[in-house]
């Protein structure tokens, strides 16, 4: 009878013995996957941190707006979108008038006050991603995905307004997108449309 009530009680205690080697290999797993996670968590946060040095790096010091080599990158980058989706895309051409008579009355300080101003309020009038790139001293250049050329000058004329009540004012030339046309002839005829834009002003 005895050996009868230990043999029945011999599968509880291999079941018994499996379950808890199986707890023992599932915590060790569990500390396998938590370093792994932690890990995988330290490589994300380097990963974002590099990327963010990255972005950094390729920004205007001053302004925030994409440096030159960045910016003509991400221009023809969104214009061979724009033409993969057959949609409109628009360049503004920005200058800031009498930046220099600023700088040598007021100060290279107050010239510097004026460029991020002038970014403030593009950025405010624009799209988050509408890129916004610091061509020159005082001129810059905006990207425009899938918009007419009406609704760029409506939005830069919202920026002019603004502007002009802090006592600055800007000239702006627009291009659109047209077939086969490269990223450096379309920048060109926004350059153009802007220094237009200047001799009609002092006529």
């Amino acid at each position: 009878m005895e050996q009868e009530i230990v043999a029945s009680h011999e599968p509880l205690a291999q079941r018994f013995e499996q379950l808890r080697a199986q707890a023992s290999a599932d915590r060790a797993q569990a500390a396998v996957d938590r370093h792994r996670a932690a890990r995988d968590r330290a490589r994300a946060v380097e990963r974002a941190e590099l990327l963010a040095e990255l972005a950094t790096a390729h920004l205007d010091g001053l302004t925030g707006a994409y440096r030159r080599d960045m910016g003509d990158l991400v221009l023809s980058n969104d214009i061979a979108r724009a033409r993969r989706a057959g949609g409109h895309f628009v360049v503004a051409y920005i200058d800031v008038d009498g930046l220099k008579l600023i700088n040598d009355r007021d100060g290279h300080a107050a010239g510097d006050e004026v460029l991020k101003t002038l970014v403030k309020r593009i950025r405010s009038s624009l799209r988050s991603f509408d890129p916004i790139v610091r061509y020159g001293g005082d001129e810059f250049v905006c990207g425009l995905g899938a918009m007419e050329t009406e609704e760029a000058d409506r939005r830069f004329d919202a920026v002019r307004k603004a502007l002009k009540e802090e006592s600055i004012t800007i000239s702006v030339g627009l291009a659109s997108l047209r077939v086969d046309e490269t990223r450096e002839e379309l920048v060109a005829r926004a350059d153009a449309a802007l220094l237009e834009a200047k001799r009609q002003r002092m006529q």
